[in-house]
């Protein structure tokens, strides 16, 4: 293996979990939602703390104080670093990206197909816009690429989706 995908191969999550206090219990649907979001952000990210050459990274994901708590190990349980982050930035945006979906699923059972892609589309919008918005306010401290902010992004509207 190059040096340059050793490093790649390093610079990645290999394990996501959530905080349960902080996050709270939920119904099955809502619980499958966030194995799902968590899955798909396993199965293929690039995530790299600024200023560390370590790595696979562990994530714990809570809440604390209206603030995201990202706390970045080694997948061996060393810490790397936490950095916490305003939820405010992101609360205009999540309330969007709610209405939308809520809007696409209620249109799936009786809207026309043309009608369906339009939803869609303006939720892949919104959607966009808050990965870039998690980028920009991680840019300092976690390299990202979009499609990682993207899943990130949706792991963290489900652990707010109260359903």
């Amino acid at each position: 293996m190059s040096p340059a995908k050793a490093t790649a191969s390093k610079q990645r999550l290999v394990s996501v979990t959530l905080d349960d206090e902080s996050i709270g219990r939920s119904s099955p649907d809502i619980d499958h939602e966030r194995a799902v979001a968590i899955y798909d952000l396993l199965e293929q990210n690039h995530f790299a703390p600024v200023g560390h050459d370590g790595g696979p990274y562990a994530l714990h994901l809570s809440v604390n104080d209206n603030r995201l708590v990202f706390d970045i190990r080694l997948d061996d349980g060393t810490p790397v670093m936490a950095h916490l982050f305003s939820l405010s930035p992101l609360r205009r945006i999540v309330k969007d990206y709610y209405m939308i979906c809520d809007s696409y699923y209620a249109a799936i059972r009786t809207a026309t197909p043309d009608k369906i892609e339009a939803i869609d589309m303006g939720r892949r919008g919104i959607h966009n816009e808050g990965s870039t918005i998690l980028m920009e306010r991680l840019k300092d401290k976690v390299t990202l690429d979009i499609d990682t902010a993207r899943r990130l992004f949706t792991l963290i509207c489900v652990l707010h989706w109260k359903g």
